[in-house]
């Protein structure tokens, strides 16, 4: 979480700004969305008004409720979308207190149902979602570096260099890197149902 003294980052503003606006289009009250979520209220005003940097388990849970995936969500944030991306211009967001680094990979397009992202966990990395942001969304998990543990319908997979796994999420997920290992680099492929 970002330090409430410095300026927002403008990712997080333009991500507040439109995570407000789906609650608009909606027309649910932060109380309602905070039923809904699981999340508090006052973390939801938070932010929205970009006085905290998102988590990527809060993502997750709104992602849920809105019936997105993240990299839907945050390529709503982005400029126009084109039909290449260079390297450089890929969109990188960091949960820092989690140790991970999302790079949306794929040239982002609403009306497109996969997509690629890479993904990078710091030695002791977890990450638990607690739903999927889309019901029986495709998941193909390819290690590049590291060791990396899925675990999905309550069924652990210790993955390594060159391992694939492909899964269809319909309840929690965890991603870890193993503490003392090495980071962990992975791409995931994601495919709405």
């Amino acid at each position: 979480m970002r330090d409430t003294a410095e300026a927002p980052d403008p990712v997080d503003v333009r991500l507040g700004a439109r995570l407000a606006a789906l609650r608009a289009e909606h027309g649910w009250s932060l109380e309602e969305l905070a039923e809904r979520s699981g999340v508090s209220r006052s973390t939801l005003s938070r932010a929205e008004r970009a006085q905290t940097s998102p988590t990527a388990s809060l993502l997750n849970r709104l992602c849920a409720v809105y019936g997105r995936t993240m990299s839907r969500l945050l390529s709503e944030v982005e400029a126009q979308p084109a039909p290449l991306v260079r390297a450089a211009d890929q969109p990188v967001w960091e949960d820092r207190a989690a140790g991970f680094v999302r790079r949306s990979v794929s040239p982002p397009h609403a009306g497109l149902r996969g997509e690629l992202v890479e993904g990078r966990l710091a030695a002791g990395a977890d990450l638990a979602y607690d739903r999927p942001p889309v019901p029986g969304l495709e998941q193909h998990i390819w290690v590049l570096e590291g060791t990396l543990e899925v675990t999905a319908e309550d069924t652990a997979h210790r993955l390594h260099a060159g391992d694939c796994l492909r899964i269809r999420v319909w309840g929690p997920t965890r991603f870890r890197c193993p503490e003392g290992d090495a980071d962990t680099r992975y791409v995931l492929a994601v495919v709405l149902p």
